[in-house]
């Protein structure tokens, strides 16, 4: 038995949906069907590429290194298949982006729009995750390529990074907030005063929000909203005397344009590495190339 095609297709399956219940319903298969396609391919292979568990899938070393090969395969035969049908002209004006929830509306908008202005005819799906959900999107081919940021090493196994910029934080508030009226420099201390909107526990930006108030012998404000979403936060930002700590490029546009204003109060330095996250050994298509130089270009 030689490996087919249809153990390459079950196999990314597993790794997209990383459960063996929810790969069989996409496939239309049973799922003893489906372990038993596994077990075919890793007999042919001779490695064990996909730890199952109670919690679902997971695939091991060997199995991150086979899921670039049979992602490009599958991939392969998939444009193939819609050129013959005549929907390849379709789908190659389509680019697949993935993004960092503070990165989405900044940067990437920026560099979507200015796409668009250049070919009218652009696709673009956008997808918005965690650093760890965007690498493993891309990993499986749902991506073709995502602005994120540098991984632990066995992470971006399979993965490349390019800097684009180093993220730093700034405090923002309403035109006519009343920390605007000093025209100085605003102690940390004196944020305390108002709800203070910050990003969630785990991420990069939440640290250097918590490093504002620890450099000024403080705690995190008790008073305080934490969230991922800049909708939520940009809109209670508008709404009230709130102040909203998150990484500069997110709202560079508002602040820009008057619609927020940035407060003088001292952030840490520059620390962490934004960039754009590709599959190692890939080309992306012409739209996510073009796409992928317009954000070097506005980084």
């Amino acid at each position: 038995m030689e490996i087919g095609l249809r153990h390459l297709s079950c196999f990314v399956v597993v790794a997209q949906e990383r459960t063996l219940a929810r790969a069989a319903a996409r496939l239309h298969l049973s799922q003893p069907a489906v372990s038993k396609t596994l077990s075919e391919l890793e007999r042919m292979a001779g490695r064990h590429l996909v730890d199952r568990g109670r919690a679902g899938t997971s695939l091991t070393a060997a199995g991150e290194q086979f899921l670039k090969y049979a992602t490009e395969v599958t991939q392969a035969m998939d444009a193939a298949a819609a050129a013959l049908s005549g929907a390849g002209a379709a789908q190659a004006a389509t680019v697949h982006v993935g993004a960092l929830y503070t990165v989405a509306g900044g940067l990437l908008a920026r560099a979507i729009a200015r796409l668009h202005a250049r070919r009218p005819d652009l696709a673009c799906t956008v997808e918005m995750a965690h650093n760890p959900e965007l690498l493993d999107a891309l990993k499986v081919g749902e991506l073709d390529f995502a602005v994120g940021r540098m991984a632990e090493p066995s992470m971006m196994r399979g993965v490349s990074f390019e800097l684009l910029y180093a993220e730093s934080v700034a405090a923002v508030v309403r035109p006519g907030h009343p920390l605007l009226r000093t025209g100085g420099l605003v102690s940390p201390r004196a944020l305390l005063s108002y709800l203070v909107l910050i990003p969630r526990d785990g991420t990069a930006p939440r640290l250097q929000a918590e490093g504002i108030f620890a450099a000024g012998g403080l705690g995190l404000p008790a008073r305080r909203v934490e969230t991922q979403s800049s909708s939520v936060a940009r809109s209670l930002t508008l709404l009230s005397d709130a102040v909203w700590i998150t990484p500069a490029h997110a709202v560079a546009l508002d602040v820009e344009r008057g619609w927020l204003s940035r407060v003088n109060v001292p952030v840490p330095a520059a620390a962490e590495p934004v960039g754009l996250l590709s599959r190692s050994g890939g080309r992306p298509g012409e739209l996510a190339e073009a796409l992928m130089g317009i954000l070097r270009d506005l980084a």
